[in-house]
C-alpha cells in the first residue's frame, strides 16, 4: 500500500464536517471507503433522529431543512443533510451521502458519493464513486470518470509509482476546499490536496498536491 505523502483521509480532510466520520476513521486512503458504502449509508440511515430527518421513500433520508425540488430523483440508499439544496432535474442514483449547506444543482448526477458539509456541485456534473471534501466546488460542467476506457482497475500514479486499487470504479478525491474549474475532466484515480485550484478545461490525472494551482498536465504549480 501507499506511502506517500497527501494521499491518507487524515490529509486530505477535516473528518468533522461529514456524517461519516466514524466510518471513514477505518480506513487510510480514502478510496478504501467505497467498496462498502451503500450499507454504511443503509446503516446511518436507519440511525437518524426522526426528529431531525424524514424517510421520504424508502431508504431515502432528507433533512427537515433540505429543499428538495419537485423534479429531483433520489435514489436508495441517500441521505440529503441539513440546509441543503437538491435543484431541479437532479439525479441521485443512490449510495449518496450529501453534508449540510451542500448544493446539488440542475442535471447533476451523484452515484456513490460522499459529499462532505458545504459542497456544491451546482451545475451538470456528474461525480460517481467519489469523496469531495468540506466546502469543495465543482465548475459547470466538471465531471468525475470513474471507469478506464480498458476497463482495468484503476491505479493512483504518484512520484513515478502506481498504486492499485483493486477498484473498476473509482472517480476522484477532491481534499477539504478544493476548487476544479468548468468543465474538466478528473480521470479515474485522482487525488487532490486540499486547499488547490484546478484551471477550467483541465484533463486531470494521479495525485496533485494541496496548496497548488494545477494550470496543465506537467504545470503545477505553489500557491504563494
Amino acid at each position: 500500500m501507499a506511502t506517500e505523502s497527501g494521499l491518507k483521509i487524515c490529509e486530505l480532510y477535516d473528518l468533522k464536517h461529514t456524517l461519516a466520520e466514524e466510518y471513514l476513521k477505518r480506513f487510510t486512503y480514502p478510496w478504501e471507503a467505497l467498496s462498502g458504502l451503500k450499507d454504511f449509508i443503509r446503516s446511518l440511515g436507519a440511525s437518524l433522529d426522526r426528529e431531525e430527518y424524514i424517510e421520504a421513500t424508502p431508504e431515502v433520508w432528507v433533512h427537515k431543512t433540505a429543499k428538495v425540488a419537485p423534479t429531483a430523483y433520489l435514489g436508495a440508499p441517500c441521505i440529503i443533510g441539513a440546509n441543503t439544496e437538491v435543484r431541479h432535474c437532479a439525479f441521485i442514483r443512490g449510495s449518496a451521502l450529501v453534508g449540510s449547506q451542500c448544493v446539488v444543482g440542475n442535471s447533476v448526477e451523484l452515484k456513490n458519493v460522499i459529499l462532505f458539509d458545504n459542497v456544491q456541485t451546482p451545475h451538470y456534473n456528474y461525480v460517481g464513486d467519489s469523496i469531495l471534501g468540506y466546502k469543495s466546488h465543482m465548475g459547470a460542467g466538471s465531471i468525475t470518470s470513474n471507469v478506464k476506457s480498458d476497463k482495468t482497475k484503476v491505479v493512483v500514479k504518484s512520484c513515478g509509482q502506481e498504486i492499485v486499487t483493486c477498484l473498476k470504479k473509482f472517480g476522484a478525491m477532491l481534499g477539504d476546499c478544493v476548487e476544479v474549474g468548468c468543465n474538466s475532466v478528473l480521470n479515474p484515480g485522482t487525488v487532490i490536496g486540499r486547499n488547490t485550484n484546478v484551471y477550467p478545461l483541465s484533463c486531470v490525472r494521479g495525485v496533485v498536491p494541496a496548496d497548488s494551482i494545477f494550470k496543465s498536465a506537467g504545470n503545477v504549480i505553489k500557491k504563494r
